[in-house]
């Protein structure tokens, strides 16, 4: 079997062979026609209409080859990523029936087995709500508990990434950095500190005491590391006095339990996708091109093994330096009055890029955005060329195929994604649709094989054309 040959590739390549052969036997029959004939001149004959045959059969088979890949392939495939979208993310089948004609009863059997599907699943659904119900209830209750707990806490795995945290360590964590889940907790505090008290935790099973320095040495706190029991990994409770924390302040709850028991992996390639880290960002501008406009808004949201964290977003104003033309103003809504006291782009690229860390950067034409990033890394002092991209343009291509429509707002209505409009074209509105899209797309690309970043990547690249197109 041939590798990565989809169902369009294969008809083309069945035509060709079929166009091969056709050419062969005319050849053959023709020379041995010739050879047998007794009447002098007739190679010039033969010539011409040897050629006039293949020509003619080329032709007809080309013509054959374009109406089936117009009115079979291309609707199959579309078929099979609308069946596809439709049993990973439940958005009800949209194929058009005249789109479908020539594929016979294989539409109207597949939008029937769909409907029977949502049926069952509406059943099944019916079945197990109320013990959904009571198990939400439960974890409601255990949450508001928790959150009641009169101090700091954060839960950290043995690789030391952040689990849990409540709005108080928030609130500590922010003084360094924005506080995100799955994040290392060397990116906010100097790791000797944590590794010295970690291993003192470990040989003695006991609570113990720490004094952590800040990354940038701006500030240092009293903690105390807990054992979780027989659980891998400690809880972090950061003293009051020093944390500087409002006694009455908020405390809600951050966290991923199945993050306990998942190693560290630094290696992207081989990490499965569902696994992965991703930052979903996207950004409004003072214009279209990337080499002489600005940035005005920057809107980030993490999503952490397939879930949109709620809380763990960046939506920030950034002053361009330049006056916003008033064509752009009526497109995301931002007037220079509206910038004024917002920070650079150097201030707000390294915040992005903090909040960025041990994470793949995903945007919706990625190319777009990031080249305005790297334009100003120098006065960032950050290297965005370390990270990890993914674009959503590239992942519908493979999953909806290239010659499907690859904007945001038909990603979204195929994927069944309600953006607001009050939240159109603001920078995090369309992060967080963009982040609802890759949330759909992540089981989609696992069911199609693609299991691991690797695989994925190297998957689009095949479609890189389509980003050369749109920029």
């Amino acid at each position: 079997m041939i590798p990565d040959l989809t169902f369009r590739k294969g008809i083309l390549l069945f035509f060709a062979l079929l166009a091969a052969g056709a050419l062969g036997i005319t050849g053959l029959s023709l020379y041995f026609a010739y050879a047998r004939a007794e009447a002098p001149g007739l190679y010039d004959a033969f010539v011409q209409g040897g050629m006039l045959i293949a020509f003619g059969m080329v032709a007809m088979l080309v013509g054959a080859w374009l109406f089936f890949d117009e009115k079979i392939a291309r609707p199959a495939e579309r078929l099979a990523a609308e069946m596809r979208t439709h049993a990973h993310s439940g958005v009800a089948m949209k194929m058009d029936p005249k789109a479908a004609r020539f594929l016979g009863e294989l539409a109207p059997a597949a939008a029937e087995l769909s409907g029977q599907l949502s049926e069952a699943a509406v059943g099944m659904a019916a079945a197990v709500a109320s013990e959904t119900e009571r198990l939400a209830e439960e974890k409601k209750r255990l949450t508001r508990l928790l959150t009641e707990v009169p101090m700091a806490i954060a839960l950290v795995n043995p690789a030391h990434q952040i689990v849990l945290y409540d709005g108080q360590a928030a609130t500590v964590l922010a003084q360094v950095g924005h506080p995100r889940l799955n994040a290392s907790l060397f990116d906010y505090f100097k790791p000797e500190a944590v590794r010295k008290a970690y291993a003192r935790l470990v040989k003695t099973g006991k609570e113990v005491s720490a004094h952590l320095d800040s990354f940038d040495g701006a500030i240092g706190l009293s903690v105390r590391m807990k054992p979780l029991g027989d659980a891998p990994g400690y809880m972090l409770i950061f003293e009051d006095s020093e944390a500087h924390i409002a006694p009455q302040a908020e405390r809600p709850l951050t966290y991923d339990f199945d993050l306990l028991d998942v190693p560290a992996d630094d290696e992207f390639e081989t990490t499965r996708i569902g696994d992965l880290v991703f930052v979903v960002f996207d950004t409004e501008t003072t214009g279209l091109l990337p080499h002489k406009d600005e940035i005005v808004q920057i809107g980030a949201v993490r999503v952490v093994r397939g879930r949109i964290v709620e809380g763990e977003t960046l939506d920030m104003l950034v002053d361009p330096g330049v006056p916003i033309p008033r064509s752009s103003t009526r497109v995301h809504g931002i007037s220079d009055e509206m910038v004024k006291g917002a920070p650079g782009i150097a201030e707000a690229g390294r915040k992005l890029h903090h909040f960025s860390r041990d994470a793949v950067i995903v945007a919706h034409n990625a190319p777009f955005d990031m080249a305005f990033l790297r334009r100003h890394s120098d006065k960032m002092d950050v290297d965005w060329n370390s990270h990890a991209i993914l674009d959503t343009v590239l992942l519908s291509a493979v999953l909806f195929g290239a010659g499907e429509t690859h904007t945001l707002d038909a990603l979204c209505e195929r994927l069944g994604v309600v953006i607001p409009p009050a939240l159109r074209h603001t920078a995090l509105g369309d992060a967080h649709a963009t982040a609802e899209v890759l949330v759909r797309m992540l089981p989609m690309l696992e069911a199609r094989g693609f299991k691991t970043f690797g695989d994925v990547i190297a998957e689009t690249r095949k479609h890189g054309r389509l980003l050369e197109d749109l920029n």
